[in-house]
Protein backbone atom coordinates (compact mmCIF):
# COMPACT_ATOMS: atom_id res chain seq x y z
CA UNK A 1 0.00 0.00 0.00
CA UNK A 2 2.76 2.27 0.90
CA UNK A 3 4.13 2.55 -2.54
CA UNK A 4 0.76 1.78 -4.64
CA UNK A 5 -0.62 3.91 -7.66
CA UNK A 6 -3.93 5.67 -6.73
CA UNK A 7 -5.48 3.00 -9.40
CA UNK A 8 -3.70 0.17 -7.29
CA UNK A 9 -5.63 1.63 -4.32
CA UNK A 10 -8.97 1.95 -5.84
CA UNK A 11 -8.76 -1.83 -7.21
CA UNK A 12 -7.45 -3.16 -4.00
CA UNK A 13 -9.44 -1.61 -1.44
CA UNK A 14 -12.35 0.24 -3.22
CA UNK A 15 -15.89 -1.82 -4.08
CA UNK A 16 -17.35 0.55 -6.44
CA UNK A 17 -20.22 -1.49 -8.84
CA UNK A 18 -22.39 -2.84 -6.20
CA UNK A 19 -25.62 -2.01 -7.31
CA UNK A 20 -27.08 -2.07 -10.69
CA UNK A 21 -31.02 -2.62 -11.02
CA UNK A 22 -32.30 -5.87 -11.92
CA UNK A 23 -28.93 -7.33 -10.55
CA UNK A 24 -27.17 -9.08 -7.38
CA UNK A 25 -23.13 -7.78 -7.22
CA UNK A 26 -21.10 -9.04 -4.90
CA UNK A 27 -16.66 -8.68 -4.12
CA UNK A 28 -15.30 -11.48 -1.97
CA UNK A 29 -12.13 -10.55 0.09
CA UNK A 30 -9.62 -12.90 1.17
CA UNK A 31 -9.51 -10.55 4.77
CA UNK A 32 -11.67 -12.71 7.44
CA UNK A 33 -13.42 -14.14 4.20
CA UNK A 34 -15.52 -11.43 3.95
CA UNK A 35 -18.09 -11.13 1.08
CA UNK A 36 -19.41 -7.40 0.48
CA UNK A 37 -22.71 -6.89 -1.66
CA UNK A 38 -25.85 -5.37 -3.37
CA UNK A 39 -28.86 -6.14 -4.67
CA UNK A 40 -31.39 -3.80 -6.59
CA UNK A 41 -34.34 -5.84 -7.22
CA UNK A 42 -36.24 -3.21 -9.39
CA UNK A 43 -39.58 -5.27 -10.37
CA UNK A 44 -37.79 -8.25 -10.17
CA UNK A 45 -37.30 -10.79 -7.42
CA UNK A 46 -33.29 -11.39 -6.72
CA UNK A 47 -32.56 -14.02 -4.74
CA UNK A 48 -29.10 -14.23 -3.24
CA UNK A 49 -26.50 -16.19 -5.13
CA UNK A 50 -24.89 -19.30 -4.10
CA UNK A 51 -21.36 -18.05 -5.96
CA UNK A 52 -20.74 -21.53 -5.35
CA UNK A 53 -17.22 -21.46 -7.48
CA UNK A 54 -16.14 -19.17 -4.70
CA UNK A 55 -17.37 -20.62 -1.32
CA UNK A 56 -17.97 -24.28 -2.34
CA UNK A 57 -21.70 -24.72 -0.94
CA UNK A 58 -24.40 -25.16 -2.33
CA UNK A 59 -26.00 -22.29 -1.05
CA UNK A 60 -24.87 -18.61 0.19
CA UNK A 61 -25.27 -19.28 3.81
CA UNK A 62 -25.12 -22.89 3.61
CA UNK A 63 -21.89 -22.36 5.90
CA UNK A 64 -22.27 -18.56 6.82
CA UNK A 65 -24.42 -15.90 8.56
CA UNK A 66 -25.65 -12.84 7.23
CA UNK A 67 -26.24 -8.48 7.54
CA UNK A 68 -28.37 -6.79 5.61
CA UNK A 69 -29.39 -2.81 5.31
CA UNK A 70 -31.62 -1.04 2.55
CA UNK A 71 -30.12 1.99 2.04
CA UNK A 72 -32.91 2.79 -0.79
CA UNK A 73 -36.42 3.09 -0.17
CA UNK A 74 -39.28 0.05 1.37
CA UNK A 75 -38.56 -2.85 0.01
CA UNK A 76 -38.85 -6.46 1.42
CA UNK A 77 -36.24 -9.55 2.36
CA UNK A 78 -37.75 -13.07 2.05
CA UNK A 79 -35.89 -15.53 4.35
CA UNK A 80 -37.20 -19.15 4.10
CA UNK A 81 -40.19 -17.60 2.65
CA UNK A 82 -40.89 -15.07 5.36
CA UNK A 83 -41.36 -11.66 4.61
CA UNK A 84 -39.66 -8.72 6.17
CA UNK A 85 -40.30 -4.78 5.63
CA UNK A 86 -37.02 -3.12 5.51
CA UNK A 87 -37.58 0.83 4.86
CA UNK A 88 -34.79 3.46 4.72
CA UNK A 89 -31.38 2.04 6.91
CA UNK A 90 -33.22 -0.97 8.42
CA UNK A 91 -31.20 -3.95 8.92
CA UNK A 92 -31.73 -7.36 9.11
CA UNK A 93 -29.83 -10.28 11.09
CA UNK A 94 -30.07 -13.80 8.52
CA UNK A 95 -28.84 -17.31 10.07
CA UNK A 96 -26.73 -20.11 8.89
CA UNK A 97 -28.72 -22.28 6.63
CA UNK A 98 -31.44 -19.58 4.96
CA UNK A 99 -32.48 -18.88 1.71
CA UNK A 100 -32.61 -15.43 0.83
CA UNK A 101 -34.36 -13.48 -2.04
CA UNK A 102 -35.14 -9.52 -2.32
CA UNK A 103 -37.94 -7.41 -3.72
CA UNK A 104 -38.95 -3.48 -4.12
CA UNK A 105 -39.06 -1.58 -7.25
CA UNK A 106 -37.27 1.10 -5.11
CA UNK A 107 -34.92 -0.86 -2.46
CA UNK A 108 -31.14 -1.23 -2.67
CA UNK A 109 -30.10 -3.78 -0.51
CA UNK A 110 -26.69 -3.61 1.48
CA UNK A 111 -25.20 -6.85 2.77
CA UNK A 112 -22.26 -8.74 3.96
CA UNK A 113 -21.82 -12.15 4.95
CA UNK A 114 -19.44 -14.19 7.02
CA UNK A 115 -17.87 -17.32 8.04
CA UNK A 116 -20.23 -18.99 10.77
CA UNK A 117 -20.39 -21.94 12.81
CA UNK A 118 -23.30 -21.61 14.76
CA UNK A 119 -27.11 -20.73 13.52
CA UNK A 120 -28.61 -17.83 15.51
CA UNK A 121 -32.09 -16.80 14.43
CA UNK A 122 -32.72 -14.53 11.92
CA UNK A 123 -33.87 -11.01 13.78
CA UNK A 124 -35.06 -6.87 12.33
CA UNK A 125 -33.41 -4.82 13.27
CA UNK A 126 -35.55 -1.51 12.47
CA UNK A 127 -33.33 1.51 12.52
CA UNK A 128 -35.79 3.74 14.48
CA UNK A 129 -36.11 0.72 17.45
CA UNK A 130 -32.34 0.89 17.69
CA UNK A 131 -31.11 3.22 20.36
CA UNK A 132 -28.28 5.49 19.04
CA UNK A 133 -25.27 5.95 20.93
CA UNK A 134 -24.20 9.70 20.37
CA UNK A 135 -20.40 10.30 20.25
CA UNK A 136 -17.84 12.54 18.86
CA UNK A 137 -18.46 16.30 18.96
CA UNK A 138 -20.02 19.54 17.00
CA UNK A 139 -16.79 21.50 17.99
CA UNK A 140 -14.60 18.73 16.10
CA UNK A 141 -16.74 18.31 13.51
CA UNK A 142 -17.76 14.76 14.12
CA UNK A 143 -20.69 14.61 16.29
CA UNK A 144 -22.82 11.21 15.61
CA UNK A 145 -24.73 8.79 15.98
CA UNK A 146 -23.57 5.12 16.42
CA UNK A 147 -26.44 2.31 15.24
CA UNK A 148 -25.60 -1.25 17.06
CA UNK A 149 -27.13 -3.61 14.94
CA UNK A 150 -25.01 -6.43 15.81
CA UNK A 151 -22.74 -5.91 18.29
CA UNK A 152 -21.81 -9.44 19.68
CA UNK A 153 -24.08 -9.15 22.85
CA UNK A 154 -27.78 -8.37 23.10
CA UNK A 155 -28.11 -10.10 19.28
CA UNK A 156 -25.83 -13.16 19.24
CA UNK A 157 -24.28 -14.23 16.23
CA UNK A 158 -21.04 -16.38 14.92
CA UNK A 159 -18.03 -13.44 14.04
CA UNK A 160 -20.89 -10.64 12.17
CA UNK A 161 -20.91 -7.11 13.56
CA UNK A 162 -22.58 -4.53 11.73
CA UNK A 163 -24.61 -1.23 12.43
CA UNK A 164 -25.11 2.68 10.63
CA UNK A 165 -23.44 5.61 11.99
CA UNK A 166 -25.59 8.74 11.03
CA UNK A 167 -23.46 12.36 11.20
CA UNK A 168 -25.26 15.37 12.56
CA UNK A 169 -25.64 18.09 10.69
CA UNK A 170 -22.25 20.31 10.20
CA UNK A 171 -20.15 17.15 10.92
CA UNK A 172 -18.05 15.35 8.37
CA UNK A 173 -15.51 12.81 10.25
CA UNK A 174 -16.65 10.06 10.86
CA UNK A 175 -13.94 8.56 13.05
CA UNK A 176 -11.56 10.23 15.09
CA UNK A 177 -9.20 9.08 16.16
CA UNK A 178 -8.69 6.60 13.62
CA UNK A 179 -8.04 2.61 15.31
CA UNK A 180 -7.18 -0.48 14.09
CA UNK A 181 -8.66 -3.95 14.81
CA UNK A 182 -6.02 -6.65 14.97
CA UNK A 183 -8.94 -9.33 15.15
CA UNK A 184 -10.96 -8.27 12.81
CA UNK A 185 -11.38 -6.43 8.90
CA UNK A 186 -13.64 -4.09 8.78
CA UNK A 187 -15.73 -2.41 5.63
CA UNK A 188 -17.37 1.15 5.56
CA UNK A 189 -20.01 1.92 2.90
CA UNK A 190 -20.63 5.54 2.41
CA UNK A 191 -24.30 6.07 1.96
CA UNK A 192 -26.88 9.33 1.81
CA UNK A 193 -24.06 11.79 0.45
CA UNK A 194 -24.97 13.97 -1.68
CA UNK A 195 -24.24 13.24 -5.73
CA UNK A 196 -21.11 15.65 -5.96
CA UNK A 197 -20.42 15.17 -1.90
CA UNK A 198 -17.01 12.71 -1.37
CA UNK A 199 -15.52 11.09 1.40
CA UNK A 200 -11.85 11.21 1.88
CA UNK A 201 -10.90 8.09 3.27
CA UNK A 202 -7.60 7.78 5.46
CA UNK A 203 -5.99 3.76 5.19
CA UNK A 204 -2.56 2.14 5.77
CA UNK A 205 -0.52 1.41 8.73
CA UNK A 206 0.11 4.12 11.24
CA UNK A 207 2.65 6.41 9.94
CA UNK A 208 2.50 5.31 6.37
CA UNK A 209 -1.23 6.77 5.56
CA UNK A 210 -2.70 6.55 2.13
CA UNK A 211 -6.39 7.81 1.22
CA UNK A 212 -9.23 7.11 -1.09
CA UNK A 213 -12.07 9.32 -2.41
CA UNK A 214 -15.40 7.73 -2.26
CA UNK A 215 -18.62 8.63 -3.19
CA UNK A 216 -22.16 7.66 -2.60
CA UNK A 217 -22.61 4.00 -2.03
CA UNK A 218 -18.80 3.04 -2.63
CA UNK A 219 -17.07 0.88 0.45
CA UNK A 220 -14.04 0.27 1.66
CA UNK A 221 -12.04 -2.28 2.90
CA UNK A 222 -9.79 -2.30 5.74
CA UNK A 223 -8.12 -4.85 7.06
CA UNK A 224 -6.77 -5.37 10.65
CA UNK A 225 -3.17 -3.46 9.80
CA UNK A 226 -4.99 -0.81 8.43
CA UNK A 227 -6.53 2.31 10.22
CA UNK A 228 -9.87 3.60 9.00
CA UNK A 229 -10.91 6.95 9.52
CA UNK A 230 -12.77 9.69 6.73
CA UNK A 231 -14.26 13.67 6.60
CA UNK A 232 -16.87 13.95 3.82
CA UNK A 233 -17.46 17.03 1.82
CA UNK A 234 -20.79 17.54 3.79
CA UNK A 235 -22.87 15.05 6.06
CA UNK A 236 -23.25 11.42 5.42
CA UNK A 237 -24.00 8.21 7.01
CA UNK A 238 -22.18 4.90 6.60
CA UNK A 239 -22.61 1.26 7.27
CA UNK A 240 -19.46 -0.73 9.14
CA UNK A 241 -19.32 -4.32 9.31
CA UNK A 242 -17.13 -6.24 10.89
CA UNK A 243 -15.86 -9.93 10.70
CA UNK A 244 -13.02 -11.97 12.12
CA UNK A 245 -11.53 -13.87 15.17
CA UNK A 246 -14.55 -13.26 17.24
CA UNK A 247 -17.37 -10.67 18.15
CA UNK A 248 -15.47 -9.65 21.43
CA UNK A 249 -14.87 -5.96 20.87
CA UNK A 250 -11.63 -5.71 22.98
CA UNK A 251 -9.56 -4.99 19.99
CA UNK A 252 -10.04 -1.33 19.10
CA UNK A 253 -6.64 0.23 19.43
CA UNK A 254 -7.06 4.20 19.25
CA UNK A 255 -4.14 5.30 16.94
CA UNK A 256 -2.65 8.68 18.50
CA UNK A 257 -2.69 11.37 15.62
CA UNK A 258 1.05 11.94 16.38
CA UNK A 259 2.00 8.61 15.56
CA UNK A 260 0.42 9.16 11.81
Amino acid sequence: METATTADLRENFLVDDLFETGEVHGVYTHDDRMIVGGAVPGHERLELPSWSEVLGTGSHLERRELGVVNVGETGHVLVDGEKFELGHLDGLYVGRGSEVAFTGADAAFYFVSAGAGATYPTTSLVHDEVSGVSIGSAQGASERNLYRYAWGSELKTATLQFGVTVLTDGSVWNTLPPHLHDRRTEVYLYVDLADDGRVFHFLGKPGATRHLILGNRQAVISPPWSIHAGAGTSSYAFIWAMSGENTEYTDLAPVPLEQL
